[in-house]
């Protein structure tokens, strides 16, 4: 049974955090990441239909958009094998990994070539967090570090992530092409009803 009212006091949290700080994006990394890790350590509130894999790409669930699209609450679920385009944000962003291991690749453009080049890798285990942003890296690939499971890992954005217009790479060229992800679901978990014991935690 999922614990929904986890997920609701972390968004009513957030959103007066989001309120107290506005864009000050150092504000957000250093004392956001404790909703974040709060919320990650908790395996029993994301209902299922927002975990599910899909064989032909890794899932993008849209969990919660702030009515004044100042951050939106997103689920990534990578099968086995799965990974994204090299990519960026242009946003702040949050990651931390509730169900299995991610592996993430970094990059950086050449200020004078425009190539594209290879910076740090790292995997991001089980409770861990990472940050992006145009200012401290915010071009990298994700991937799945587990051949035999998914893994899932919840996201916050500086903005409705799946409205914003941003860039895949090419390799080692570095051309990119503008993209709009959207969303893979259509509805978005209710977790405002307090009806019933399922919901009223």
């Amino acid at each position: 049974m999922e614990n929904i009212g986890r997920f609701r006091d972390f968004v009513q949290s957030f959103t007066q955090f989001i309120a107290h700080v506005g864009h000050n994006e150092e504000r957000v990394f250093a004392d956001g990441k404790a909703f974040l890790s709060e919320l990650i350590t908790h395996d029993d509130w994301l209902p299922e239909q927002f975990a599910n894999p899909n064989p032909e790409r890794y899932q993008q669930y849209l969990l919660y958009c702030d009515p004044m699209e100042r951050f939106s609450v997103v689920s990534f679920v990578w099968a086995p094998g799965q990974k994204t385009p090299v990519h960026d944000h242009t946003v702040w962003g949050m990651v931390g990994v509730m169900r299995g291991v991610e592996f993430c690749e970094e990059f950086g453009l050449d200020p004078e070539t425009g190539r594209l080049n290879d910076g740090n890798t790292h995997k991001l285990t089980t409770g861990g967090i990472d940050f992006v942003s145009p200012r401290i890296g915010d071009i990298h690939r994700v991937s799945n570090a587990l051949g035999d499971r998914p893994s899932v890992s919840i996201h916050i954005y500086g903005a409705n992530i799946g409205a914003v217009r941003r860039h895949i790479y090419e390799q080692p060229e570095g051309h990119k092409k503008t993209f709009i992800s959207g969303y893979s679901n259509t509805v978005i978990p209710n977790i405002w009803d307090r009806s019933s014991g399922s919901v009223a935690n």
